[in-house]
């Protein structure tokens, strides 16, 4: 398997990435999700698929994630969009590309819309989860949970079976990064997989996210009992199918 490398950003920033690099091909790129590393089974399902086609791949930790530099909380959606903006920018350079974002992921790729737009050739979801920090958490915080946060600056939540740091410059710099209300006009395909059984993301954001697209190809794929993550064997086969299909559209 290949190996995982580091890319510096600035002289205290670095990043650990994996790639499969090819000059000039489509690329496959996986956005992780909320305290997510590159070391889970989709990253690495997404690297074989690319070996196996020869296309190019690129996954990386944002700052404060996994082994990359930094400390997540002091991170937030800007600084995240911003890595990747910065990463794909660096190690993608002039290709093309297909976005796969995993829950938050998804969050980061629909901001990546702005300044990439034509090399963007297909957007996948996986649990897309964006603005959760508001339509999720702030929103649903009771007043007490909102009166802690604004005091200590920090606090502790459970949502399925982890425990998140949430600071609140994480929720006000999430609400600075709203999606949901824009349009993106590509002319892509656009598919949102989604588990039927998910119990930290509600299937209406896939829904929400397909709103944005005027005038893309739209799918949305609902996994019959998939939880949030849909990482079993048989769960990531049928994402790499549906990635398939919009591989094979492009070329």
């Amino acid at each position: 398997m290949k190996k995982f490398k580091y890319l510096k950003l600035s002289k205290t920033k670095k990043l650990r990435y994996i790639d499969n690099y090819f000059k000039e091909k489509l690329y496959l790129i996986f956005l992780p999700g909320f305290m997510s590393d590159i070391e889970g089974k989709k990253p690495q399902t997404f690297l074989k698929y690319a070996i196996k086609k020869k296309i190019g791949f690129l996954s990386f930790e944002y700052s404060g994630h996994g082994k990359s530099s930094g400390v997540f909380t002091k991170g937030n959606i800007s600084t995240w969009s911003e890595d990747a903006k910065k990463v794909i920018k660096k190690i993608i350079k002039n290709n093309n590309f297909i976005l796969i974002g995993s829950s938050m992921g998804a969050w980061i790729g629909l901001n990546q819309f702005k300044y990439f737009k034509s090399k963007i050739k297909g957007f996948i979801g996986i649990g897309s989860a964006p603005e959760f920090l508001t339509k999720l958490m702030w929103n649903k915080f009771s007043k007490k949970t909102k009166q802690e946060l604004l005091k200590k600056g920090k606090i502790f939540v459970k949502n399925g079976g982890y425990e998140y740091p949430i600071t609140l410059q994480l929720i006000k710099d999430g609400k600075k990064n709203k999606v949901l209300n824009k349009r993106i006009n590509s002319k892509i395909n656009v598919t949102m997989i989604h588990g039927q059984k998910d119990e930290v993301v509600p299937t209406f954001f896939s829904k929400q996210v397909l709103k944005l697209f005027n005038k893309a190809k739209k799918k949305i794929v609902i996994i019959k009992n998939g939880d949030h993550s849909l990482s079993n064997q048989k769960q990531l086969q049928r994402i790499i199918r549906e990635l398939d299909t919009v591989v094979k559209d492009i070329s």
